[in-house]
């Protein structure tokens, strides 16, 4: 599996309930993502940067989402150039259904 982690500088702090209003406009586009186990949003104290940790099957299904396009919307509705950070997770422990999660 792979978590890949995505950050936007805001030119304007947003307050967490600015940034839940916000995120709530774009989560139905993630239901049903080919690929995508899970994803939470985040808003950095202060509301300088938002962002999301997102938990994917690959590498590839998380790059088939993150292209140019979606670079492109980011810049639109954030004002700032988005980055991804992806990180090898080889186990996940999930306590909401009590399994331990394994891509082996």
């Amino acid at each position: 599996m792979i978590i890949a982690i995505t950050n936007f500088q805001l030119p304007k702090p947003v307050t967490r309930d600015e940034a839940r209003s916000i995120f709530l406009t774009t989560a139905p586009t993630y239901q049903g993502v080919k690929g995508l186990v899970r994803k939470s949003y985040v808003v950095a104290d202060g509301g300088n940067s938002v962002g999301g940790i997102y938990l994917w099957n690959s590498r590839a299904e998380a790059e088939a989402v993150f292209t140019e396009s979606w670079r492109v919307y980011v810049r639109g509705k954030y004002n700032s150039e988005p980055s991804v950070t992806y990180f090898d997770s080889p186990v996940t422990v999930d306590n909401v259904t009590n399994e331990i999660l394994s891509d082996a």
